[in-house]
């Protein structure tokens, strides 16, 4: 399967998204919220969004633009993302995502492609922007540059985390969180996923991040939305709903905090995970 590396720098059109409070709750269900979170589910004064939910507006665009390489979607696997809040989203509106192809890179075994999006709303002003990076397994072998060496982000050693947070998720996750946009069928159907190599359909890597964003918007920004400045994490592990995921965070320095999340056996699911506070 060839790249189309000629897509780089290649930027898309405006991608609109519009959205009221129900699109911002069934998120928050999406992502685990309980109704001990509920100025996030309730509409009276608001609701307030979560900060995660910066991946809802620019899904479509970002789809897009790793679509427009050629990359096979059957193939493709989420490697890394990072949002950048602006200011705290609103519960309902209109905005605009443009997307641009901003690396192919040669792996060897596969291309990883990386994508930067940036949503603004009616009027032109910044609200989020999303860094995705894919790896299109078969797609490497053309010669091209390898890119930079991921830089790491490991807990301090031997040091126990500033807080640790346990949910478990429901069997049925991964149907609620698809209603937000990623209609993968690899996240619900049995046959799609054994096809895939997998023995019943896993939870989308950016569920997983949703209740890791909970997790750092509870012990991390005190429950505040607009503290969170960024969160980046590296998908390093497969999720089947039902299980329970436990986020770690350690804070290295004012307003930057190391984080990992793993499952109820220990694997490791999020990994060279940042978030910055104020």
């Amino acid at each position: 399967m060839k790249i189309d590396r000629g897509r780089v720098g290649e930027k898309s059109a405006p991608v609109s998204y519009t959205y009221g409070w129900k699109d911002v709750v069934v998120y928050a269900l999406g992502v685990g919220a309980k109704l001990d979170e509920l100025d996030y589910l309730f509409e009276k004064d608001g609701p307030r969004v979560l900060p995660t939910f910066a991946v809802v507006p620019a899904w479509s665009a970002l789809e897009a633009a790793s679509a427009s390489t050629g990359a096979d979607p059957t193939m493709l696997l989420h490697g890394e993302h990072k949002i950048r809040l602006h200011r705290p989203i609103p519960p309902r509106g209109e905005v605009y995502t443009i997307a641009e192809v901003t690396g192919i890179y040669d792996k060897g075994k596969g291309a990883l492609v990386t994508i930067h999006a940036e949503t603004v709303d009616d009027e032109g002003d910044p609200v989020c922007e999303n860094w995705f990076a894919a790896f299109v397994r078969g797609a490497g072998g053309f010669g091209g540059d390898r890119g930079a060496e991921a830089v790491r982000a490991d807990p301090p050693d031997g040091r126990a985390p500033d807080f640790a947070m346990t949910e478990r998720t429901l069997p049925e996750q991964a149907a609620l969180y698809r209603l937000s946009g990623d209609l993968n069928p690899l996240h619900i159907s049995p046959e799609f996923a054994r096809r895939s190599g997998f023995d019943r359909p896993i939870l989308h890597g950016l569920c997983t991040y949703g209740y890791a964003g909970r997790a750092v918007l509870r012990h991390a920004c005190g429950g505040d939305a607009s503290r969170l400045r960024s969160f980046a994490a590296r998908f390093a592990g497969v999720v089947f709903p039902g299980d329970a995921l436990t986020t770690e965070g350690w804070r290295v320095e004012p307003g930057r905090w190391v984080l990992r999340t793993k499952t109820q056996d220990g694997r490791i699911v999020l990994a060279n995970s940042v978030a910055e506070t104020t």
